[in-house]
């Protein structure tokens, strides 16, 4: 059975026979759902965590509102 991946950039399923795999020189293998995410990545060499509609960046903003709350 094929399995589901997951994006490397903005954390989404990848469905089997869809997306795009990329391998670099080095063996390290990234998977990508869309080309929006491929483009962000690769070519403009943006970070996940900084770039609002990916998961990371939600996940760390939860994180730093939550810790904002606590300190109050």
């Amino acid at each position: 059975m094929a399995e589901i991946r997951k994006c490397s950039f903005c954390g989404g399923d990848i469905e089997p026979g869809t997306g795009k795999m990329y391998v670099k020189k080095d063996g390290t293998v990234f998977n990508f759902d869309t080309s929006k995410c491929y483009k962000n990545m690769i070519e403009l060499k943006r970070v996940a965590r900084t770039t609002e509609w990916t998961e990371k960046a939600q996940a760390e903003k939860a994180a730093r509102l939550k810790a904002a709350e606590k300190k109050e």
